[in-house]
């Protein structure tokens, strides 16, 4: 395998050690960065490290402060923060198993793919790839990486397992300080089976190549179209969009529109007749004479 594992240690069930390999699963994106440039030289911009009321200050003079209230700071030496520091443990004992429903997605962090580290290590690897896989649970366990301790997940994934970071919960915002001024109201049923016809109409499946960032695409074609044009200002014209509406009746009149683009006009057309069905009927009933039946048969 190309890459280089990211940890390697083994993964321990009760007496079970099984020898594994973790790769990152992710890797960064075509992303764009820029450097400030000082534009009558052409020259990088470079920054000092610099004292208010100093000037520079050499690097051997440079301590790291936590600040414990405004303008007091606690001073560590590099050593002290080191001997702190956890020593990267090659052991991930499981120590629980968890429906994978029960861990919110907020808590997810980082995706590693985990593989055995030998032929040695495949069956009992296998083994509990397919307990998981069976049980439908997700290993849960601490590990000690590269100074600092994650809680960590461990799941199927096709042939192998993907490890999973997870946020410690001082690290994500409960839901409630952000939903509770949302008014617990039904919606509409006429709103609501519009926008699940919607939903249905554009259903499929997932296709991540897909999907591309435009911003990045945008900048790479500025940055082609501006070299070739050896410096010349490009600005081009940005399409403001539609105004939206704010109200039930802009609501529907939208759902509406975009089930027409969709191509769903027939089926919500089919539906509207359905539920019209039961009141033509009570109609009809006491108006049942040998006379009026076949008149209104005729038109």
């Amino acid at each position: 395998m190309a890459a280089r594992a990211y940890w390697q240690g083994q993964i321990r069930l009760a007496l079970v050690s099984i020898p594994v390999e973790i790769y990152s699963a992710t890797k960064s994106g075509a992303a764009v960065s820029f450097k400030q440039i000082h534009e009558p030289s052409g020259q990088p911009i470079h920054y000092d490290k610099v004292v208010t009321g100093m000037g520079p200050v050499d690097t051997d003079e440079i301590m790291k402060g936590y600040e414990v209230s405004k303008g007091e700071y606690v001073l560590l030496e590099q050593d002290e923060i080191d001997a702190v520091k956890l020593e990267s443990k090659k052991t991930l004992e499981l120590t629980q198993f968890v429906d994978a429903s029960e861990i919110d997605v907020l808590y997810y962090e980082k995706p590693y793919f985990v593989v055995p580290a030998d032929d040695l290590a495949e069956e009992a690897f296998i083994v509990l790839r397919e307990a998981l896989r069976r049980t439908k649970k997700v290993g849960l366990g601490q590990l000690a990486m590269r100074g600092r301790e994650y809680v960590v997940s461990l799941k199927p994934c096709g042939r192998g397992m993907v490890l999973e970071t997870l946020r410690y919960a001082d690290e994500v915002h409960k839901a409630q300080g952000y939903f509770r001024d949302i008014p617990d109201d039904k919606p509409s049923e006429e709103l609501l089976e519009l926008a699940e016809a919607l939903i249905t109409k554009r259903s499929g499946d997932f296709h991540p190549q897909d999907f591309h960032d435009r911003y990045v695409d945008a900048l790479k074609d500025l940055i082609e179209r501006k070299r070739k044009a050896k410096g010349k200002t490009i600005i081009d014209d940005k399409d403001t969009g539609a105004k939206t509406g704010s109200n039930v009746v802009d609501l529907m009149a939208a759902l509406k529109k975009s089930m027409e683009k969709a191509g769903g006009t027939a089926a919500a057309e089919k539906k509207a007749p359905a539920k019209k069905a039961p009141a033509k009927t009570a109609a009809k009933a006491p108006a049942k004479t040998p006379a009026k039946t076949p008149a209104k048969k005729r038109a």
